[in-house]
């Protein structure tokens, strides 16, 4: 039964689906979004929050070039807090606690009225090909919808499936439906599967704790927010709280230990080493006595509270006695047990740097159906998908994102280019550049690539060029040079800084990491007030002047390699010289640079200088 004739087409509504769909729709193409259950839009079956460490910078990232989530983030959560202020601004990370239920409303409330987009409930069975190149898709209940390219976002429902201690059902996360046929049709185009495992805690009533026995954790005042629209968030925030497992927690664990389904052998995937269960934790971490539990709630209209760092799959009298042995939860009321959920994924290595799978012309994956974990990894990477798609469609050139560009660009790179034995997490260690790649100026890093996407608002470019004037003209005011002052040596001294003797740039004083924009702005009239945004700007490219600068030249070094690229024909069995492993893993991931080709596991130093000579020479082609 054909329905209608689409431009591209979404599989799945989580947080990939969803930033896919509105890229696609907003650059102008007729889009259908399909879901197995209109009411799992953007649901959070983990733990009810957005950002982190790493997470953070996506979400900026995302919403720097137009993308939703940084905007439903700031209208829906109930906490934010700036994680890493003890450090440097390159690891400064947002995370907000989110009202899941309010969440899953703001983005289906997006989805229903967004121009171009056709939200529909399905589970799709085959994907449709003709002369290689995708034609559409085909559901369970018969109907065939035709389209130009696909984006596939099916999350951990790939015939998933939850267990808890002996028990086990073939079922999507939180009790829904699994996608049965999807695994297959993916398999039939000659896509690598390969099977994951990850898990969530318990769900405890909060009308059964005794907060006043654990630590309060408070929200950040005044808020910052996730959008650069919103450059300030007037909210009432609510507390999380903390606890910790104690020696009776452990020993109760321990000893049902051959009761966990990973430890007795029924879970045969492979698990997420940055997310362990708390049954991974007192195995891999035998000298830890405590570890931190955060109890946290999830949402203002349920008494449902989320208890971080203690998933688990262990069966349920474990989980009751484990749990009240901990201070605040002795009377605690399980209303969701914690649970592992396997399922099926890609073998990342079979895409192109678009996220377009090889092979298949059209066909693009997002999300953790490309072996990644996280609300946030998934979002940015159906951002990228889903603008890759419209260009697609549109027969214009794919937009890449590179290493030393933005966090998305580290994380497309990774999964592409290196594969993933297990779930991948994005953090700042995993980014070579950080300190050029920071949360705070994402902004001014992206925000005019996407302008030239069709992405931007008028607002959103106003306040892209209020900010970056605003640095520009702070910067040059910053040049001019200051005589000695006995008001400048006095503020100097109480902050521990010595005192120049002949005087100095403002930007040099600024430069001391003791110094502030502010107190400067109160001694010399050359200054003036500066936005918050604006101010924090300034403050870190002087402090940061000389890492900054190294880490420029240090980037120009990568984009001379990266701006070298390797025909798309090319043999690598022909090139005599590299090495047996290097022929084959060059020829599975077909690297478009000699950057990439790299960073390819398999391909070493020596490999490359070959690549390099074969360039020089003229390399021949398939």
């Amino acid at each position: 039964m054909e329905r209608e004739q689409f431009d591209s087409i979404v599989i799945g509504a989580g947080h990939a689906g969803i930033e896919a769909a509105l890229a696609c729709s907003r650059m102008g193409l007729h889009t259908l979004l399909l879901t197995l259950n209109l009411d799992s839009i953007g649901m959070m079956p983990c733990n009810p929050a957005i950002g982190g460490t790493g997470k953070g910078h996506l979400v900026r990232e995302i919403d720097a070039m137009g993308g939703e989530m940084g905007l439903a983030a700031d209208d829906t959560l109930i906490q934010m807090r700036m994680l890493n202020t003890s450090k440097g601004p390159a690891v400064h990370s947002l995370r907000a606690q989110m009202d899941k239920r309010r969440y899953h409303e703001r983005m289906k409330r997006a989805l229903e009225t967004q121009p171009n987009l056709t939200l529909a409930q399905g589970e799709v069975v085959a994907i449709l090909t003709e002369h290689g190149r995708v034609s559409g898709v085909k559901t369970d209940e018969g109907f065939v919808y035709a389209c130009r390219a696909v984006v596939v976002c099916a999350g951990v429902y790939l015939k998933s499936r939850i267990l808890i201690g002996e028990w086990s059902r073939l079922s999507g996360p939180a009790g829904l439906l699994r996608s049965e046929g999807l695994s297959d049709a993916l398999k039939n185009l000659g896509i690598p599967l390969q099977r994951f495992k990850t898990g969530t805690p318990a769900r405890v009533r909060k009308g059964s704790l005794d907060l006043g026995r654990m630590e309060f954790q408070q929200g950040d005042v005044p808020t910052p927010a996730f959008s650069f629209l919103n450059r300030e968030l007037h909210i009432e925030q609510d507390p999380c709280y903390l606890t910790y497992t104690n020696a009776k927690t452990h020993e109760i664990i321990l000893k049902n230990l051959d009761r966990s389904p990973m430890y007795a052998g029924r879970i045969h995937a492979t698990g997420t080493r940055y997310c362990p269960s708390i049954e991974d934790k007192l195995v891999r971490f035998p000298d830890h006595d405590r570890h931190q539990i955060f109890i946290e709630p999830e949402g203002r209209s349920t008494e449902e509270m989320y208890v971080q760092g203690m998933s688990t799959s262990l069966p349920a009298d474990v989980q009751i006695d484990m749990l009240r042995t901990m201070n605040g939860l002795e009377h605690c009321e399980i209303m969701r047990l914690g649970y592992a959920i396997e399922y099926d994924c890609l073998v990342p290595n079979v895409l192109d740097l678009s996220l377009m799978v090889k092979d298949v012309p059209g066909l693009f994956t997002a999300g953790q159906v490309n072996g990644s974990s996280g609300y946030e990894e998934a979002a940015a990477q159906g951002f990228y998908a889903g603008v890759n798609a419209a260009l697609y469609c549109k027969g214009e050139e794919p937009f890449f994102l590179g290493r030393s560009d933005a966090y998305l660009g580290v994380l497309v790179d990774d999964l592409a280019t290196k594969g993933t034995p297990e779930p991948y997490r994005m953090m700042t260690s995993r980014c070579e550049y950080r300190l050029l790649l920071r949360q705070d100026n994402a902004d001014l890093r992206l925000t005019e690539r996407a302008r030239r996407l069709g992405l931007i608002s008028d607002a959103r470019y106003a306040e892209l060029v209020r900010k970056k004037e605003g640095v520009e003209r702070a910067l040059e005011k910053l040049g001019t040079h200051v005589p000695p002052s006995d008001a400048l040596r006095v503020y100097l001294e109480s902050v521990g800084e010595s005192v120049p003797k002949s005087g100095a740039r403002l930007f040099d004083l600024l430069k001391r990491p003791n110094v502030r924009y502010a107190e400067l702005l109160r001694l010399f009239d050359a200054l003036e007030p500066l936005d918050k945004d604006v101010e924090e700007q300034v403050e870190v490219t002087a402090h940061y002047d000389g890492y900054i600068e190294k880490q420029t030249e240090q980037v120009k070094r990568f984009r001379a390699m990266e701006d070298l690229p390797l025909p798309d024909g090319l043999d690598y069995s022909a090139l005599s010289g590299l090495r047996l492993e290097a022929r084959q893993k060059l020829n599975a991931v077909r690297p478009r640079s000699l950057g990439q080709a790299s960073r390819i596991s398999g391909v070493s130093p020596a490999d490359v200088g070959v690549l390099l000579v074969w360039l020089k020479r003229g390399v021949p082609h398939a």
